[in-house]
């Protein structure tokens, strides 16, 4: 049996969803590729897919076996291209997943300067507000803030970002500044519905003191963009990225609210799968994003040390 053609059709089976489909993909009969794949079983001793008329399902110890021949030909081809030329080793997809306000603002010129850099690399971009399953959603690196306990992956610290509250100047003409924490509890509040705090706002003041201020939510998403959105159309007071914040601010279409108390600051994240190993194009992406970060004085406290998940 010729372990590598047969994983690369077991593989090609489990992506195109059929045999027949796998079959035509590496140049081979239906009866071929299902010998291979009965002579793969046999091996193994134990069955990889449910066949029916119509479906071909994997079995629990075909989900497993996958996701090990997956990434025995990413490392053979990731071999290959080492000895080519850096245009080779750059070539692909890349499946990046990041958060909308982040991705859509600060790291998009990084997004469209790798790709310029690297034009062989398919870049494929999913921006997102909810935790992605980075494995099962074969996300080659997905840039993540805050706290991450997941010990499938590999965690690599960019550094922290500030959050402040900010709000429309027709909004506050209309309700009024608050000069005090306790005066939100007078204001609408717009939040984002993974803001874990709900209706507590904890805020540190410029000497370092803590308060809880109770809020009232009137507007909350789970889509950053729309938030920011609510913000300019002076639907409340909401929490976000200073830098996110900052082109709106220049603009005068948002101010800053209590501008000498904070809220805790989002570390920033680039993780990527623990099992896998790790292709010289996630490697330049994470690298090139954290130096591009720095450039951009988008982090508060820049660190770019390894961290375990």
């Amino acid at each position: 049996m010729d372990r590598l053609a047969t994983l690369t059709s077991f593989v090609r089976i489990c992506e195109l969803g059929s045999f027949s489909a796998a079959a035509h993909d590496v140049g081979l009969s239906q009866p071929s590729i299902s010998q291979q794949i009965r002579g793969l079983e046999a091996y193994l001793g134990v069955r990889l897919f449910n066949r029916t008329n119509r479906h071909v399902t994997l079995t629990d110890a075909g989900a497993n076996y996958l996701e090990h021949a997956r990434d025995i030909l990413e490392r053979l081809n990731e071999a290959d291209r080492t000895v080519g030329d850096l245009n080779q080793a750059m070539s692909g997809q890349l499946a990046v997943s990041a958060p909308i306000g982040l991705g859509s603002t600060v790291l998009a010129n990084f997004f469209m300067e790798f790709k310029q850099t690297y034009p062989a690399l398919v870049l494929d971009i999913s921006l997102s507000d909810n935790f992605v399953d980075v494995v099962a959603e074969r996300v080659d690196v997905a840039i993540r803030l805050g706290t991450i306990s997941d010990e499938r992956l590999v965690v690599r610290r960019l550094g922290i970002v500030e959050r402040c509250l900010a709000a429309s100047p027709d909004y506050l003409a209309r309700k009024g500044k608050p000069r005090h924490p306790s005066d939100l509890t007078e204001h609408e509040y717009i939040v984002h519905s993974q803001q874990v705090a709900g209706a507590i706002l904890p805020l540190i003041g410029p000497m370092g003191e803590r308060v809880e201020v109770p809020v009232r939510s009137t507007f909350r998403t789970d889509n950053a963009l729309l938030m920011r959105e609510a913000l300019v159309a002076g639907l409340g007071v909401g929490l976000m990225h200073k830098k996110v914040f900052a082109p709106l601010l220049a603009e005068q279409r948002l101010e800053y609210v209590l501008p000498g108390w904070s809220y805790a600051p989002h570390q920033v994240h680039a993780v990527y799968p623990s099992n896998r190993y790790i292709p010289l194009k996630v490697r330049r992406f994470v690298d090139g994003l954290a130096a591009y970060l720095r450039e951009a004085g988008a982090f508060a406290n820049p660190d770019g040390e390894h961290q375990p998940a």
